[in-house]
């Protein structure tokens, strides 16, 4: 199935975001590994949250957490300090994500994790049981969900946990998120000197959490209102500052003429003329919004360098290539320079009349390219329906803002 957006020349809507799913995944596990725990409220309602929900509850040997990468960490870090012998995997591509930098550290620590396959790539083979804990020392610049799924279970450890992380730290807000969860949940995280984490062997107590709205999320509607003509929408209950690093691209976002002003229903976004000339933008703690902005500064016209592209390879796609390759349909050439930067200087090529954009099984391919159809109306978004993974009625938030939608 493919979607044809038809936007109209001015866009107005007040939309209710999902809430977070990095929050609500971290929730979770806080929350089994709590006795007597309090369920969080107000829980994603998506793909990879339901993943967890449902992997958490299961008494089969095997796990299949299907394309949920934040599950695939952070589960095996929990199963690994619970009683029982699991199996877990993912689809195809997930079985083809590396895993084994996490796994050298929960062996580390004690941890019985075997590959039933291919070595450093799920499946894996689990053996869970009562870890002591100790000192690790970690690449800086390693995915921040690996820290994550080790700092989670850290509070049950015999010893407690600390962590060394050598070099630049990537994805640093996702690391405080966690931390500010885990102390608010009644664990003992902190930051030991600036490149060292200590969490002491103080276990979680039964806490209510409230999940806040995705920023990740908000970031398509920044992006909407950036490329219409005339455009108003009020994101309710989005508040600044958030425990979500993502907030910060909404300053990124001034940019590409688009200002926003917090009132007690939430985040209002209203469209300026002001637009930079050139931007430069490091992603290395927003990598999730990368895409939006290629999309946005490139429809817009703006020149830009864009850095911290690191963590983009080994995401549901290969984003960089994916970027590429789709934005080449829409008649612009970006440069990669390795693994860590892309930037557009206004080369151009001939666009196809009618571009069909592919998703490769990514959810922010979807949404980050479905405001493309301001600038090209013939566009058709490819298998829309991966947006349920973190965005289930993405489609539905855009008809009430007066997007006509054609399925073809």
């Amino acid at each position: 199935m493919r979607y044809q957006l038809q936007f109209p020349p001015e866009i107005k809507g007040k939309i209710t975001l999902p809430t977070s799913k990095s929050i609500s995944n971290r929730a979770l596990i806080i929350y089994a590994l709590t006795q007597n725990g309090i369920l969080p409220n107000h829980l994603a309602v998506c793909d990879d949250t339901d993943v967890m929900k449902t992997a958490l509850v299961s008494t089969n040997e095997v796990i299949n957490i299907l394309a949920a990468g934040t599950s695939m960490r952070f589960l095996t870090a929990y199963l690994s300090v619970t009683t029982g012998t699991r199996i877990i995997t993912g689809t195809e591509r997930m079985q083809n994500r590396p895993i084994h930098i996490l796994v050298d550290a929960l062996r580390k620590i004690g941890a019985d994790i075997q590959y039933t396959d291919k070595k450093g790539f799920p499946p894996l083979r689990i053996v869970g049981k009562k870890l002591e804990g100790s000192k690790l020392s970690l690449d800086g610049s390693i995915s921040s969900q690996f820290i994550t799924a080790l700092l989670l279970i850290a509070p049950t450890l015999e010893k407690g946990l600390q962590i060394e992380l050598k070099g630049h730290i990537a994805s640093k807000p996702y690391i405080d998120m966690t931390l500010a969860l885990m102390n608010q949940c009644g664990a003992k995280a902190y930051w030991y000197m600036s490149n060292s984490i200590q969490v002491e062997p103080q276990p979680y107590k039964p806490t209510t959490l409230n999940i806040e709205p995705d920023w990740s999320a908000a970031s398509y509607w920044f992006s909407i209102v950036a490329l219409s003509d005339k455009a108003e929408i009020l994101l309710t209950d989005m508040v600044i500052p958030s425990l979500q690093g993502d907030f910060k691209g909404a300053k990124e976002f001034e940019k590409l003429g688009v200002r926003y002003k917090q009132t007690p229903e939430g985040l209002h976004l209203f469209k300026t003329n002001q637009i930079s000339s050139v931007i430069e933008i490091d992603f290395t703690e927003i990598p999730d919004l990368a895409q939006t902005f290629v999309v946005a500064a490139t429809l817009l016209n703006v020149p830009f360098k864009f850095t911290g592209l690191d963590t983009l390879r080994i995401k549901e796609t290969d984003r960089i290539d994916a970027l590429v390759q789709e934005m080449k349909k829409l008649g612009y050439i970006l440069v990669e320079k390795g693994n860590k930067e892309l930037s557009w200087k206004g080369e151009r090529c001939l666009a196809e009349q009618q571009p069909i954009i592919e998703t490769y099984d990514d959810h922010r391919m979807a949404m980050a390219f479905a405001p493309a159809a301001i600038v090209f109306p013939h566009l058709l978004i490819n298998e829309p329906d991966v947006v349920t993974k973190s965005y289930p009625n993405y489609w539905e938030d855009l008809t009430k803002a007066g997007v006509n939608l054609l399925k073809k």
